[in-house]
């Protein structure tokens, strides 16, 4: 069974049993591809890398979105390309790397850990690879760093940690605005134009009208936490979300 789907034209994605994780793959010039969040098991790793070689298709580049143990993930398969992330997340990377580690191990054990996180910061606003355009949106919502990747082309927007239908916004609560940051990043996502599919990092591809959708619903949630509205999103009680949920509503009454 493959283990990429197209959903535009040059542009694939793998979803993991772990979390609905999505990466994407996208094709480029002479059998180029271009990774965005590869991971999550080894096992999916492995099958991803023979897929890619079945189609006679060799990584030029990948991006992580964010440093969150689960994007910053790499198998030996996939070879020695450069693995770039924004500086912000680098840091992170750098620094949280043992509580990542450990995170990592018992949740997906088995990864070389030498290859772990192993990012190179970008500065740019556009992944240097030999493929289409492919832009960046960083912020700092959901995480420090947050870089979607947005493809203009194809009109493919991969969101990172964001724009989900199955997840609520999830605020990177230990930075002194996390409510802030997060409308600044869905905010610049939601200026991006021409956006034809959404790929979140956990969820459901969407549309375009799928995609305005998400942004209001995620823009509703955080109006509701911080007017003290009630809660109608239905993402609250799926899976984890009620914890994090419940730590939201802790933040905000700090």
């Amino acid at each position: 069974m493959p283990v990429l789907t197209e959903i535009a034209a040059g542009v694939f994605v793998a979803t993991s049993r772990f979390a609905r994780t999505n990466t994407v793959v996208v094709t480029g010039t002479d059998g180029a591809c271009l990774i965005v969040d590869p991971g999550v098991m080894v096992d999916e790793m492995a099958r991803l890398a023979d897929e890619l070689a079945a189609r006679a298709l060799r990584v030029s580049a990948a991006w992580s979105t964010h440093p969150h143990w689960d994007h910053v993930l790499w198998h030996p398969a996939l070879g020695d390309s450069p693995r770039y992330a924004a500086s912000a997340a680098v840091r992170i990377a750098e620094t949280e790397r043992a509580a990542m580690v450990a995170e990592l191990e018992r949740s997906a054990p088995g990864h070389d850990l030498a290859l772990f996180g192993q990012l190179t910061p970008l500065a740019a606003d556009v992944i240097e690879w030999d493929g289409p355009t492919a832009h960046v949106i960083v912020h700092n919502g959901h995480a420090p760093g947050h870089g979607a990747v947005f493809l203009p082309g194809p009109g493919v927007l991969a969101a990172g940690d964001m724009c989900s239908d199955v997840e609520i916004p999830l605020l990177d609560t230990v930075e002194p605005d996390p409510l802030g940051d997060y409308r600044v990043g869905l905010g610049a996502l939601a200026a991006v134009t021409g956006v034809r599919r959404v790929v979140p990092g956990h969820g459901s591809v969407g549309d375009g009208g799928e995609f305005r959708r998400r942004i209001a619903a995620d823009t509703a949630y955080l109006d509701q936490l911080v007017q003290g509205r009630p809660f109608d999103d239905p993402r609250i009680d799926s899976g984890w979300m009620r914890a994090a949920h419940d730590e939201h509503l802790r933040c905000c009454q700090r």
